[in-house]
This record gives C-alpha cells, structure tokens and sequence, in this order.
C-alpha cells in the first residue's frame, strides 16, 4: 500500500525516529524540531528547510520564501538534501545505513538509495540493504557494491536458530528432525514452526529441555509457513480478532488509530497489543499512546488478513476509512491513497476514486511520477467496475489527463498517445472545453513526438479552431503555437512564421503566465523561438539573430528554467544554421547546465546535438561525433520520432568534418528516410545537398548522382521558400559544374539567390556565395 507513496520509508524514519514528531505537535513545534535537525548537520536553513518542510508536510512560517521552482526541481532538490545529511554525518564519524526489505520501497527511495550508491566509494557509509531474490536493484553494478545470495540454512544452523528461539533449551530428537525436514533452511518457517510447536501443548519445559506429553502424533507439525503461523494465530484466540484487525489496517500503525478504530477500551487493547508483541506477531517501538507497531514480516500480516471473511474484512476497511476521514485530517492530506485502499477494499468505490485522484495529483505536485501512475491507474481501474454514468466518464476524464501527464514524464510524449485519444473522446462527449484543450494538447503532443506531423497538424487546427470560438487568449495563443510548430517541422515556413507572429500578437507575459501550469511551457517564447529559426530559413539571417535574441531575454525574463533552456538549445540551433560554432556551443552549453540543474532528461540530451556539431567543426570531430550520437541514441531509447531528419543531418556533416564519407552517406540516407516516414520536411533539402556533397567527396565519378541531389535540394528549398537552404544548394551547383568547366549557368542562378537578400551580408553562407560568384564569374 506504501509503495507508492513517494519517498515514504523517508518521511517515516524522519518523524518517528529523527524528528520523533508527536500527533499533538503544532506545524510551529514541529518546524523548530526540523530546523535543530538541519543546523545540527550543517545545512542552511534558507533553502533546505522549504525543502524539507515540504516533503513533511509542514506549513511554512513568514521566516521563509515558498519554493518557486517546478516539482521536478524540487524532488532533485530534496533527494540531494538527504544525501547531504548522510554525508555530514559520514564526516563526522563512520555510518552504518541498513534497509530493509527494499522490494517493498517506492520508486523515488530507490532513486534516493541510487544516489546515495554513487557516492559510496568516496564517504565513510557502509550501506547493506536486503531485498527478496525476485527484485533487482535499479542502479548498475558498481566496484564498491557486493551482491550477496543469502542461501536457505543448513540443518546444523536450523538447530542453531531452533536452539536461540527455545533460549537454548533442547527439543526432543523426533521434534527436531521434522523441524529440519519441514522448513527446508526457511528462517521466518524455523522460528514460526518452532513457537508453534513450544505453544501446541505437545511439550512440557523442564530444566534444560522439553519433553514430549506424549507420543508425537504424525500431522501435529504443519507442512507450510500458512499452516504453521494459522495454528500459531488460532491458539492465541482471545486476540486473534485483534490481530486481524490490525492487519486490515496495515504493515504498519500507530497505536491513537488502532485505539480510534477497534472497539476495545484502552486497558484489555494495551494488553491485546501486548500479547502479539510476546508472540512476535508485531514489532513495538515507544510505549502507548505514541506507541507505533509493525508486523514482524509480511506473510503474518497476510496470514491474519486472509483469515477474515469478507464480510468483516470490508467492516473493518470501512471501519479505517471512516476514522482516517473524520479524526485523521492530516493523514487524509498526505496520504490520500490510503483513504483510496480502504474504502475500495470496503467496496465503496466511488468514494475510494476521488482519493486515487488526490494521490495521483499530490505525486504529480512533487514529481514522483512513477507512483502518480501507480495511483492514477489504480484510480481508473476501480473507476471500470463501476456503472457508466456522466460522472463517471468526467471523473475518468480527469485521470486520463493526469495520467498522460505522469507518462509523458516518465516515458515521453510518444508512449501517451492512447491515453489522450481516450481523453479527447470523454471530454468531446460531456462537452467539456477546458479538459478538451487539456486532452487536445496533450494528443498533439504524443503525435508530434512519434514523429505523425499530418494527425498533429489536424489536432492543432482542432485546438485553434475550438479556441477561436471560445475566445480566450490563452489557450489561442497556445493554438498558434501549435500550428506554428508542426509547420515549421514540416517545412511550411510561411504558414509557420504566420501562426508564431498570431501567437505572439495576442500574447502577454503576465496573463499569460497559466500556460506555464497548463503546459509546462510559455506560448509566447515558442512563438519567438520558432519565429526566428524560420526567418532564417525564409533568408532573414539578422531578424532571426534579433528576434532570439528577443526571446531569450523574454524567456530569462520569466524565472521559468524550462522555457529559458528550450530557448537556449534553439538559439544554439540557430547558431548552428549561422554557422557559428563558437556561439552554438556556448548557448548548447548553457541550455546543457540548465537541464542537468533542473532535470530535463530529454533537452539535456537534444542540448548535446549542436554542441556536438560545434566541436566537429572545432577540430573535435570525434568527440562531437560522440555527442551526437548519445543523442540519437537517447532519442531512439525512448521510442520518439520526430525531429530525426535534423540529428541526422547533423551527424552527417560532423562524419564528412571527420573524413568519413561512408558513414556520412548512410546518415544522411536515415535523415531523408525520416523524411518521408515523419512527413517532416524541413531539413530535406539539406539532407538531399549534404549527400550530394558526401558523394562528390566519395568518388568524383558519382557527379552525376551528386548533381540530381543538388538539384533536388534547390527545387525543395524553392518550393518551401527556403532561400538560406537555396542558396547552400546553389553554391554547390556551382561547385561542381565550375569544376566540369560549366561557369556560367550555375553563376547566374546562384547570383540570382544571392541578389534576392538584403540582408546577414555578414553571415558565413552569404560571403562564401560571395567569394564564389567573384571566382567563378
């Protein structure tokens, strides 16, 4: 049930065992105990006690300033926080870190655990963590890092653990033997089948043995761990509706909800709780009533659970789920999927699916992603048993949403296709607008990232046209961009450079500062960046250069590290165009930092495609080639489509810096296959002059087949009104035919291109078509 509470083994350990938090504690209690804790290991207050207080669940006081930053941001935040704490300590004197049961953990613990792995070569931790044998650990494996397989006892050790569980006192021979032949080396069937054995009134003590009553009879000794820890459980039948109760409950309570849900009075529960404790049924740590108790091992809890009838199994889930809802505010706060458990277990699940929801958002508010998916999809499964009405498709409408969000930031935008087709058929069914701008969005841009530019041209005309009737800015200027940026993909520079002027026309950074929530990204920023980079292809080098420039500062204006990077990496894109590799690489490198600062997996890797180009047009072409393709690489990884044209093209021209012509050509081949597959023409003309260019540098005899690129490359680039792509392609008609002895046809159309700018005279691509007219004309 915890295992999809984000970092919950943390929060635990922190308020029951560091912090030892009391439930009648106020918030400001509570943050004074949390900032002794920090002072006391050398944190700053100023930004680790937001952090923290946060990841408690703490108000803040007026002392400190909320945290503005995104969820992703502050998860990374906070996990380095923590590992910071271990590391002080790790200064001050050798730690021993040991976990538990670590299959039981959530997906962010582990992320945390991963971390802490890292750094253990260099600190003073000795960390051990066990797990079951079916569970591998996420991170990789590491020279510092042993992995032991705990095999099953041999039968000298089973006696010895026989020996430790009777406190040394001999069992008969007969008993002994079955012991060691029934549990098969299992420690947890040891211990259980040896208490049972000292409870079943087969055996009398004596003075440093036991003895049989009687003749042992052939099943007095049960064959599984079931088996033995229900016998175990009916002979302590004064308590055995405790422990069941407890169980319904959880792995693990505390004793003020034990005491609100069971219908005992204090002194016969004290003593109830007392008994299962001697039993070594529950493990006890501090004394009632800040008592908190946890089953001493999972298969008990399920042992006790199991045994209950239906019936009274959903009594008690809704017994807790009552309790937690009317006396348990914060808990219902913090951990809404509990509230979500016992109410579905009780069979009430239409008030068990707003909780889901609740725990699907929380997680998502602090970018535990994987467990929002966890709790989202629990929410729509119980959602599907129950009838379909108007209510229950809104609810799933709203899930379905949440649940493209949490996918999208774990798989990528390619893997949630599914989930907004079905978001866009509820929400156009109840003829709800705001979540069909939301499930529109969020398809569009599932179909962009598969590299499906047709579809998502459609679902962006959708969008703008349903924005146009619904007349709000926001969402029309997020039309615009959409527009904008599928045409610009696909080559369709002027309905591109149209859509980004419209976009930027009706935006305003204030008002418009919502699509930062409702989109992650800034319209108005989309629309300059792809403003630019389209008049540069349109042959507007110096507006383009101006327009970024506009951009940047709009984006660095805004305090959202996201939409600076994403200008960032574009503007080094326009460098890149410019051929300037200087500034390509600084912005990439800046973009770069950013990202890793922040935690944007996906543009930190798109940041390394124009760094990469940068260094092979520096001399590095082999480590740019690198670059390159830890890009493509990471871009294949997760199954996305769009943009392939533009890394291959990249990395063919880094493999022709490097002399590679082979490999060139095939990369300029996948470039144009994306091409075609994607629909996405912007960078055709470019992959089509490149190979022309690759197969000159191959063989001179392949000139014809070069010529045919080169002229394929000016009829795309005349069609598309491309005059920068045009002009590349001219000057290398003009190459080839000047080298044939043809100089005069091949001049007059590259003047002819060169003529048509009135402006970027400055640009590298304008003096090379320059120097080439004058040396051939």
């Amino acid at each position: 049930m915890r295992d999809s509470t984000a970092l919950y083994p943390v929060i635990d350990l922190l308020e029951r065992i560091v912090l030892r938090f009391e439930r009648q504690e106020s918030p400001e209690q509570k943050l004074r105990k949390l900032e002794g804790f920090l002072v006391q290991n050398g944190r700053p207050l100023a930004e680790t006690v937001p952090l923290f207080a946060s990841l408690l669940s703490i108000p803040l006081t007026d002392d400190y300033a909320s945290l503005d930053i995104s969820p992703e941001q502050q998860k990374q935040r906070t996990l380095r926080a923590l590992i910071d704490v271990v590391m002080q300590r790790a200064a001050q004197q050798p730690v021993l870190f040991v976990i538990e049961d670590l299959h039981w953990f959530d997906p962010t613990t582990l992320e945390l655990l991963g971390l802490l792995v890292e750094e253990l070569s260099t600190v003073r931790v000795m960390a051990l963590f066990t797990y079951r044998p079916d569970f591998t650990p996420p991170w990789p494996a590491r020279s510092g890092v042993t992995e032991l397989t705990l095999s099953r006892l041999p039968p000298d050790e089973v006696l010895e653990l026989v020996g430790h569980v009777t406190q040394g006192k001999q069992l008969p021979a007969e008993v002994v033997r079955q012991v060691v032949a029934k549990t098969d080396g299992v420690p947890l069937f040891v211990e259980e089948l040896t208490k049972m054995v000292l409870e079943s009134g087969l055996l009398r003590e004596e003075e440093d043995r036991y003895a049989l009553t009687s003749r042992l009879p052939p099943l007095a000794i049960p064959s599984t761990l079931h088996d033995s820890l229900m016998a175990r459980l009916d002979r302590l039948s004064a308590v055995r509706g405790l422990a069941q109760l407890c169980a319904t409950v959880g792995r693990e309570f505390t004793y003020p909800l034990l005491k609100a849900v069971a219908s005992w009075d204090d002194g016969p529960l004290k003593q109830g709780l007392q008994q299962l404790v001697t039993a070594e049924f529950l493990y006890q740590q501090g004394l009632p009533p800040q008592a908190t108790y946890r089953f001493k091992h999972a298969l008990i809890q399920d042992t006790a659970y199991e045994s209950l009838l239906k019936s009274t199994r959903q009594r008690h889930h809704l017994r807790i789920a009552e309790v937690l809802e009317s006396r348990f505010r914060e808990t219902v706060a913090t951990e809404p999927e509990l509230l979500a458990h016992h109410y579905g277990e009780a069979g009430l699940t239409a008030k068990a699916v707003p909780y889901w929801q609740a725990a699907g958002q929380r997680a998502l508010q602090r970018s535990a992603n994987r467990e929002a998916v966890a709790h989202v999809t629990r929410g729509l499964e119980v959602l599907g048993t129950m009838p379909e009405t108007p209510e229950r498709a809104q609810q799933e409408l709203g899930l379905q949403i949440m649940l493209g969000a949490a996918l999208g930031a774990t798989q990528g935008q390619q893997a949630v296709g599914h989930v907004y087709t079905r978001a866009c058929e509820l929400a156009r069914q109840g003829g709800s607008t705001p979540e069909l701008f939301a499930a529109l969005w969020g398809y569009w841009y599932a179909r962009i990232a598969q590299g499906q530019m047709p579809p998502a041209r459609e679902l962006a005309a959708d969008y703008l046209e349903l924005a146009r009737r619904q007349r709000d800015p926001l969402v029309l200027a997020a039309g615009h961009r959409m527009l904008a940026n599928t045409a610009w993909w696909q080559g369709d520079l002027k309905e591109a450079l149209d859509h980004s002027r419209e976009g930027l026309a009706i935006y305003n950074p204030e008002q418009h500062r919502a699509s930062l929530v409702s989109y992650g990204q800034d319209s108005g920023v989309c629309c300059g960046w792809i403003r630019a980079l389209t008049k540069w292809v349109l042959g507007y080098p110096d507006q383009a250069v101006h327009s970024m420039d506009e951009t940047l500062a709009r984006a660095r204006g805004l305090a959202h590290p996201f939409s600076e990077a994403q200008t960032l990496l574009f503007s080094a894109h326009l460098y890149q165009l410019l051929r300037e590799p200087q500034a390509a690489r600084a912005r990439a490198e800046e973009a770069l930092a950013l990202c890793i600062e922040h935690g944007f997996e996906a543009y930190r890797t798109w940041c390394l495609l124009p760094r990469g180009w940068a260094e092979a047009q520096q001399g590095h072409a082999m480590e740019g080639i690198a670059n390159i393709h830890e890009a493509l690489d990471a871009r294949h990884a997760t199954g996305a489509k769009a943009v392939l044209p533009w890394f291959y093209t990249v990395l063919g021209e880094a493999y022709g810096r490097a002399g590679n012509v082979d490999d060139g050509l095939r990369a300029a081949e996948e470039a144009l296959g994306w091409v075609q597959h994607n629909d996405e023409h912007l960078y055709a003309a470019e992959a089509y002059r490149q190979k022309g260019q690759l197969l000159l540098e191959q063989d001179a005899a392949n000139a014809a087949e070069a010529e045919e690129c080169f002229r394929r490359a000016m009829d795309i680039a005349h069609r598309q009104q491309a005059k920068s792509w045009e002009l590349r392609a001219a000057m290398s008609i003009t190459r080839l035919r000047y080298k044939q002895g043809n100089r005069h046809r091949p001049v007059k159309v590259l003047a002819a291109v060169y003529d048509w700018y009135s402006e970027g005279f400055d640009t590298a691509d304008l003096r090379d078509a320059k120097a080439l007219i004058a040396e051939t004309g």
